[in-house]
């Protein structure tokens, strides 16, 4: 078995971090929790295992990850990353345990299977979403984004064939709070014009890549319609009705309301910044 220190990101995680933490322990004697100073019983939770814990003001998901790379001391070799709300299959721990030390491989793509009102979304082409999650230490950083953001390694990388799920256990409320910030997130990066490094664009490279393709072309198609546009593909042409009630509430919010909101806080910005520029404008002018 190669190697593994787990490092896992918290923040008021009580509803999931425990099925997290004992699916990590199946694969590693290694575990660390980086919280963002959670209020509920997270901290509790996570005491009552062999667990090292760490709390870290929470900035952005890269900032958090790259911290935890760079300032966290692992007895591994290898480091697998999990949120709170994720947790490993009993055939993924299985294929981790096999895995060869002594193979090229530098890092390893899992897909994730989103559980949403307890029911596995497996339509709408949200199975499987690749993420490299696996990869040696010393080879692996998470992208400076805001949003959307992946692990990039430099070495060769395999993909496993066993997914981890992706366990949505928060109220519709609180599921619909963080998206609301997320949107946020989104309209700023959009908006960035500082130069970073980016996982590489490409329609025929690794999955990675070819998600951010298709993404930056979901990008060029106009304000609103697109949010109508990708509803219909995801809950018709991919068959995310197939998922019952819990799809058709899933693709809603997360494939119509997320991407409207986001659609419409840049439009807000497009208004915000004209008025700004007549302004200044006015200004100078006077």
């Amino acid at each position: 078995m190669i190697d593994i220190s787990v490092i896992i990101l918290t923040y008021n995680s009580e509803a999931t971090i425990e099925k997290t933490i004992k699916s990590a322990m199946e694969v590693s004697k290694d575990i660390h929790i980086v919280d963002s100073f959670s209020s509920d019983r997270t901290l509790e939770i996570a005491q009552q295992h062999n667990v090292k814990l760490v709390q870290h003001e929470y900035v952005n998901y890269s900032a958090q990850r790259n911290w935890a790379i760079s300032n966290l001391t692992f007895n591994g070799n290898w480091q697998l990353h999990l949120d709170a709300d994720e947790r490993l299959t009993d055939n993924l721990i299985s294929e981790i345990k096999s895995l060869l030390p002594l193979d090229s491989t530098c890092g390893y793509m899992i897909a994730r299977l989103v559980h949403f009102l307890e029911r596995p979304i497996r339509h709408g082409g949200m199975f499987p979403i690749w993420h490299l999650r696996l990869f040696r230490s010393g080879y692996g950083r998470c992208e400076q984004r805001l949003y959307d953001q992946h692990f990039f390694i430099q070495g060769d990388i395999c993909k496993l064939r066993h997914p981890f799920i992706d366990d949505h256990r928060n109220s519709l409320t609180e599921w619909i709070e963080r998206h609301n910030r997320w949107s946020d997130a989104e309209v700023e990066e959009i908006s960035r014009t500082v130069e970073r490094k980016d996982i590489e664009s490409r329609f025929f490279g690794n999955p990675i890549q070819n998600k951010r393709a298709y993404k930056n072309l979901y990008y060029k198609i106009p304000l609103f319609f697109r949010a109508f546009l990708v509803f219909f593909y995801r809950y018709f042409i991919r068959l995310g009705f197939l998922d019952g009630k819990e799809g058709l509430i899933f693709f809603t919010l997360q494939t119509f309301w997320f991407r409207f909101l986001v659609d419409a806080k840049l439009h807000e910005k497009i208004i915000k910044d004209a008025h700004n520029a007549r302004s200044n404008g006015n200004k100078l002018a006077g």
